[in-house]
């Protein structure tokens, strides 16, 4: 189980620093034409939540990697989970449903994490 969830740790971590990284600081305009919701928020709010994800990722990995404060890795997921969560009804609202299918494999990720270390 420790190795399946260090595999998921790494996997999902990886996944939420790369797409951090990019919200946070690549120009609104640049992401729009992959990501078209960015054009329902501002520059502020996407890249707050490219920091979200940044951080969650971060979050996913070296807490409990460094045995400093390892509570904060199931509680990364359990928040980047809720961050999916939030996705997916954007996605319902604006009938983006295969977007939410990759918001649901997320959470799925992201939950069996905190389930796991929890």
């Amino acid at each position: 189980m420790n190795t399946a969830l260090w595999i998921a740790q790494g996997l999902f971590g990886a996944m939420f620093i790369l797409a951090g990284i990019m919200k946070s600081t690549q120009p609104k305009e640049k992401l729009a034409k992959n990501m078209p919701w960015v054009n329902d928020y501002s520059a502020t709010q996407v890249k707050l939540i490219g920091v979200s994800e940044l951080l969650g990722g971060i979050g996913l990995i070296l807490p409990w990697y460094l045995v400093i404060v390892p509570i904060l890795t199931p509680v990364a997921a359990v928040c980047l989970g809720l961050v999916m969560v939030l996705a997916a009804i954007y996605h319902f609202n604006h009938k983006e449903y295969p977007g939410i299918g990759v918001n649901f494999v997320l959470f799925a990720g992201v939950i069996f994490i905190a389930y796991g270390r929890f």
